[in-house]
């Protein structure tokens, strides 16, 4: 039996939407999103292999979360994708740690994705900003209130 393939073209403005179906039969992960160029991400389903997690080292996820989307993922599916960055054809994710977490304990070789392209400029940028909010993630009270005035609004 051929895989079904489904494209939607995500709309710019809320005025027009089209959807198409095809049948695939190379066995290639269902594509939601342009493939002429459009503008703005796509939404495809990606092996889990092909992402790579610059930051797993830097934080542990919170294992009741990762069990109740596990149940979540098990009964009605992942219900919002994960970020990935798309950079000279490699993917990186920086969302959804918890999703891809639960995804891998299921046993699932996919995983949902929002692909943006960017550059490599764009990716150390990226890099750079959920380091940042990762640290101040794990400031402690007493800290922020030594912080600078502009660090305390963050």
């Amino acid at each position: 039996m051929a895989n079904l393939m489904m494209m939607m073209r995500l709309p710019s403005s809320l005025r027009s939407f089209s959807v198409s179906a095809s049948s695939s039969s190379n066995g290639s992960p269902p594509v939601i999103g342009g493939s002429s160029g459009g503008v703005g991400p796509m939404i495809v389903e990606l092996p889990l292999e092909k992402i790579r997690r610059p930051l797993m080292r830097t934080r542990s996820n919170d294992q009741n979360k990762v069990k109740e989307l596990m149940d979540s993922i098990r009964q009605i599916g992942l219900q919002v994708p994960i970020d990935v960055i798309e950079v000279d054809g490699a993917y990186y994710g920086f969302s959804g740690c918890h999703r891809y977490e639960a995804h891998q304990k299921l046993g699932l070789p996919t995983i949902r994705c929002k692909i943006r392209k960017g550059t490599k400029e764009t990716l150390r940028y990226v890099h750079m900003y959920v380091q940042i909010i990762v640290h101040l993630l794990t400031l402690k009270p007493y800290m922020v209130s030594q912080a600078s005035p502009s660090l305390r609004y963050l």
